[in-house]
């Protein structure tokens, strides 16, 4: 929900930050669709991340749902079956190596390979100025944010490969593109990954891999409903409302079909038409 602070109030932003922060979880999506087999896809926040699990699963897809905590896997896979969806979980933190290991194994034993990879990981322990980022803060936050969804990458590529290649999914956010001065890690860390996405095209490509981003804006969510009755934050968005999951999903739902088969390198901005550029 981080994207979504830049535009409150400090203080406020502060105290719904750190209890949405604390609630937040990772979740691991893995993935068959009928014309891309297996996919992982992780996830901090549970309406986006939520949100894409069901939009592929309903495409078709078999899901593997991840989280820190086994009661959120129990939860997200009890709604998601409810639905006649097929999905399974697991307990997995990003941060951990053996944890990821243990994803991508367990992944294997049940799906048989990997094809899509979708990295919506991320985390922030901290609201101020950025010169008041501890270096342990930093640290943790480019752990979750930056180097586990590398290392995800570079860990399943070799996989994809071998299964004649794939796609793989970086969920960055508009701070990426227009930090906020109290969310300055954070914001740096989601920058990081629209250089991360085009530094891995050629490698990828060679591996027939496509590696896409989208950058979600203002996305309604719980946390967002505090703010809808500022009438200044709807005025700097020039669709004159909020995005939705569902719409974040959507756009995942293409970028790793075969509709999508000759884009690569690119962030695709869920916004509203909000300016974003770097």
């Amino acid at each position: 929900m981080c994207y979504v602070l830049y535009t409150c109030a400090y203080t406020l932003a502060y105290t719904y930050y750190i209890r949405a922060w604390r609630s937040g979880y990772e979740v691991h999506f893995v993935i068959k669709k009928p014309h891309h087999p297996e996919f992982e896809l992780t996830a901090w926040n549970l309406r986006i991340g939520f949100a894409i699990a069901k939009r592929l699963a309903e495409d078709g897809a078999k899901v593997m749902v991840s989280s820190r905590k086994a009661a959120k896997v129990d939860e997200a896979v009890s709604s998601l079956t409810s639905k006649s969806l097929d999905v399974a979980g697991t307990v997995c933190h990003v941060a951990k190596p053996e944890d990821r290991k243990k994803l991508v194994e367990e992944t294997l034993a049940k799906f048989g390979g990997l094809d899509i990879l979708v990295n919506n990981a991320g985390i922030n322990p901290v609201f101020g100025p950025v010169l008041d980022t501890s270096e342990d803060a930093w640290d943790k936050i480019f752990e979750a944010n930056v180097k586990a969804p590398f290392l995800f990458c570079k860990d399943v590529a070799p996989l994809m490969e071998k299964r004649g290649g794939g796609s793989i999914i970086f969920v960055s956010s508009i701070l990426g593109y227009h930090p906020e001065a109290f969310l300055g890690c954070y914001s740096v860390s989601k920058t990081a990954l629209l250089g991360l996405v085009k530094v891995l095209v050629p490698q990828l490509n060679a591996m027939n891999i496509r590696v896409n981003s989208i950058a979600p804006g203002l996305i309604d969510t719980k946390f967002s409903q505090m703010l809808k009755s500022d009438e200044s934050i709807l005025a700097r968005i020039p669709m004159n409302r909020y995005g939705t999951p569902e719409e974040c999903a959507n756009v995942v739902s293409f970028l790793v079909s075969e509709e999508a088969s000759y884009i690569t390198g690119e962030t695709f901005k869920v916004t509203g038409g909000m300016m974003s550029s770097l």
